[in-house]
């Protein structure tokens, strides 16, 4: 176990709620601080000005990679300057290619090693495609720049008995779901998360439920196919791998709480199938973790929240729970790798 492990936040669109809540993670850092170094990747002028702006006592230091991190407990800020003012609730496609040119940085900090975990705000993915950049979400880039063929999306509630929902497929539309779930799809995905619920979250025998795609599981084969001829044969691989795996089950039964507390995890289909159950269980202090990557990634359960970044009066109000337990549970993931 290792105390003080580095960690690499992301300060996500410059138009959201991100600056807003570094801020208040920083006011929190100071008054309790994290067991670990807090690295925040940022405009230093815009993020000192979103925190006048609400009002917070966010100390921030520069970041100096050859220092073992300042005194105080004050956030480490390293510069990734903006090409135009960021105006809150407003994204501007001139200022994507610095969000993306951060992610970059911080992904390859973390995937070299100099940093232990990465934890991101979120960003505005409208505006990157606006801008020209094929972006479909933290998760796909994440894999694509370190050459990751298959990741795997998932969420975890908060407590002593996380609900977490894993997923096969993420950003696509719901039309194409069905052609995206493949034997292989399905196999890959319960094996990623059978291994790092053990190497990551410590959990030596996993127990993992597997919804169907469609109602009841498919009814037998007559509300759709893909359950029987799909789902269930991937499962078989996955119990001939070892994994302790259930399934397919009907969604609207494994998700009941007294069926999903038996499980250590949870597999969905798609996006809107898992999702909303858990955010409605945990929404404020939930966590989407990358599984598969080479380095340890986690999040927060929600998005850049426009409307709240530009009424500075509710943007006083934001909720930093989901940060504060994504920066947790990486600084935890982390001290546990070592």
């Amino acid at each position: 176990m290792a105390a003080n492990p580095t960690i690499a936040i992301t300060s996500g669109e410059p138009a959201g709620i991100g600056p807003e809540l570094c801020a208040m993670l920083a006011e929190r850092h100071r008054r309790a601080p994290f067991n670990a170094r807090l690295v925040l990747l940022g405009d230093v002028e815009l993020l000192g000005e979103r925190a006048r702006r609400i009002g917070t006592d966010a100390h921030y230091a520069p970041y100096d990679p050859l220092a073992f991190g300042p005194m105080g407990g004050a956030i480490e800020v390293w510069q990734q300057p903006l090409a135009a003012p960021a105006n809150p609730g407003h994204p501007d496609p001139t200022n994507a290619r610095s969000v993306l040119a951060m992610l970059e940085a911080a992904c390859d900090a973390c995937a070299t090693g100099a940093m232990a975990a990465l934890v991101t705000a979120p960003v505005q993915k409208s505006v990157m495609l606006d801008a020209g950049i094929p972006f479909t979400g933290h998760t796909e880039f994440f894999a694509g720049r370190t050459h990751t063929p298959r990741v795997v999306m998932m969420l975890a509630g908060s407590g002593d008995a996380p609900l977490r929902v894993a997923l096969v497929t993420t950003h696509v539309s719901l039309r194409d779901v069905p052609d995206a779930i493949t034997r292989e799809a399905v196999a890959e995905t319960v094996a990623i998360l059978r291994r790092d619920l053990i190497d990551r979250f410590g959990i030596a025998a996993p127990r993992i439920a597997v919804c169907g795609l469609n109602p009841h599981a498919g009814e037998g084969g007559h509300l759709g196919r893909e359950d029987l001829d799909v789902i269930a044969p991937a499962l078989d691989v996955a119990r001939a791998a070892g994994a302790d795996v259930t399934g397919p089950l009907p969604a609207d039964t494994v998700f009941v709480p007294d069926v999903a507390r038996r499980f250590d995890a949870i597999v969905a289909m798609y996006h809107d199938q898992g999702l909303p159950v858990l955010k409605a269980a945990s929404f404020g202090r939930g966590v989407n973790v990358t599984l598969g990557l080479p380095f340890i990634r986690t999040s927060v359960d929600h998005g850049t929240a426009l409307d709240l970044a530009g009424d500075a009066s509710r943007a006083r109000t934001a909720d930093v729970g989901s940060l504060e337990a994504a920066v947790a549970l990486a600084i935890e993931l982390a001290e546990r790798a070592r």
